[in-house]
């Protein structure tokens, strides 16, 4: 760990010690985003080893060929690993692994393993968007016990995190394309190694935050819609729900669901939390979807600090595989799955006072580059590891922005995994902002075809 990686860990202490309410990072401390820090909060440095190299623009002529929509799916071609990690070597890298990962070594010893890449910080944001994390960074503030913000637009909220809470709010207002569209299919990875076909589903995704006209002022509160259909299997086809989520911590999230053998539409309250997700036969929770989905309200978040970690990154390449290439029986294929070393936060996340979860107790790591959740582990009642969750995080230059949308969610008490949002074999486009009348229920009624 440098000084600096020392200096934030211990800062992060006191204030998840103190519970210290967020106060507006000042001018000083936001100056370094435009020095020792990159423009979005990370240590522009790299570590004492060089396996992490210092962040020097991001993205920018990467040698990419291929691609599946606006996803490159070959962004470093010919690329070899540096080592793998196996069950057999696991202990001389404990320290660079996850309770989750050494989990999955030891389950599954002569399957799984770490194929690790060279670092690269690919993660690279447009210039709007630095301009307005900077603002952020003195301007935006928590509200309603950390529940809700204020004076936030169009960028990381909290450039400088100082509690755990503002990390995961960085998550939730993680860098995305005004809109975009993609399909995708929910795998359920069986105990027996057998694989079945949730669903498989179109979505349109919009984030006002990231609207090119919004202002901290004019922003209403929305920060992500999403609409989808069911396209299969046949029973299910048709299908559909509708979210909306909010900062407002009275009424964090607006949802609809369309049943073909109801023909009607009504509201989906319970489409949240550790409600078991229809759409994924049940096989995870609604707030494991893209890693963390919804509200942050049933949890404390504590800021444990910064550290070296092996995690899935610049996962173009697996994005880019054939269903049939990119799982295993009981996981993702090896050879599919780029690993990388990286500077991570670590926030504990605990079931708050008065609040109930069928998961007292998670860890999050997220990428100290793009704020995104790389893993995530689950504790139950007794606290013994009961899930654990791997991102994909790819590259999207149309954006620009590196982005999650698959989750595999690995049970492993009950021996299952649940693929979520698997874009293998499917599509993915930035496209023009939808009107968001578009993102109701009314407009789902109104297109209801069966």
């Amino acid at each position: 760990m440098n000084k600096l990686t020392a200096a934030l860990a211990a800062f992060a202490a006191l204030a998840a010690l103190t519970g210290a309410a967020k106060a507006a990072t000042t001018a000083d401390e936001a100056a370094k985003l435009k020095s020792t820090l990159t423009p979005l909060g990370a240590e522009k440095a790299g570590n004492a080893d060089g396996s992490i190299p210092a962040w020097d623009g991001g993205l920018k002529d990467l040698p990419v060929s291929g691609a599946m929509g606006d996803i490159p799916t070959a962004i470093f071609p010919g690329e070899k690993p540096l080592f793998q990690v196996t069950a057999a070597n696991m202990a001389q890298y404990e320290a660079l692994l996850s309770d989750g990962t050494r989990a999955l070594l030891r389950k599954f010893p002569d399957t799984f393993r770490l194929d690790v890449y060279p670092t690269h910080r690919t993660a690279r944001a447009s210039d709007t968007v630095y301009e307005r994390t900077f603002a952020n960074a003195t301007g935006c503030e928590t509200t309603d016990g950390g529940l809700s913000l204020k004076g936030c637009i169009g960028g990381t909220p909290f450039p400088i995190p100082s509690s755990g809470i503002e990390v995961m709010w960085n998550f939730l207002m993680r860098i995305e394309a005004p809109s975009i569209d993609y399909s995708f299919k929910n795998i359920v990875g069986n105990a027996d190694g057998t694989h079945t076909l949730a669903t498989r589903n179109q979505i349109s995704f919009q984030y006002p935050f990231y609207y090119p006209e919004a202002t901290a002022g004019s922003f209403k509160g929305e920060y992500a819609m999403l609409r989808f259909n069911t396209l299969e299997p046949p029973f299910k086809a048709g299908e559909s729900l509708v979210i909306r989520d909010s900062i407002d911590p009275a009424d964090p999230r607006k949802a609809w669901q369309y049943l073909v053998g109801q023909r009607r539409v009504r509201r989906a309250p319970t489409v949240a939390y550790d409600t078991p997700d229809f759409v994924a036969s049940g096989a995870n929770y609604f707030d494991e979807v893209q890693g963390l989905f919804g509200a942050l309200d049933r949890y404390t978040w504590k800021l444990v600090g910064k550290k070296e970690l092996l995690i899935p990154y610049n996962s173009n390449g697996f994005i880019g595989a054939s269903q049939a290439d990119a799982f295993a029986k009981h996981h993702l294929n090896p050879d599919k799955v780029r690993w990388e070393r990286h500077r991570v936060w670590v926030v504990e996340a605990t079931v708050a006072d008065g609040k109930r979860h069928a998961v007292p107790k998670r860890t999050y790591y997220l990428d100290e580059d793009t704020w995104l959740i790389a893993l995530m582990d689950g504790y139950d009642a007794e606290g013994k590891l009961w899930r654990t969750t791997q991102m994909t995080p790819f590259v999207v230059p149309a954006i620009p922005a590196t982005i999650v949308k698959t989750a595999t969610v690995f049970n492993l008490q009950a021996n299952t995994m649940s693929v979520i949002q698997a874009l293998n074999g499917e599509t993915f486009k930035v496209v023009p902002q939808k009107p968001e009348t578009f993102f109701t229920g009314d407009a789902v009624a109104a297109d209801g075809m069966r």
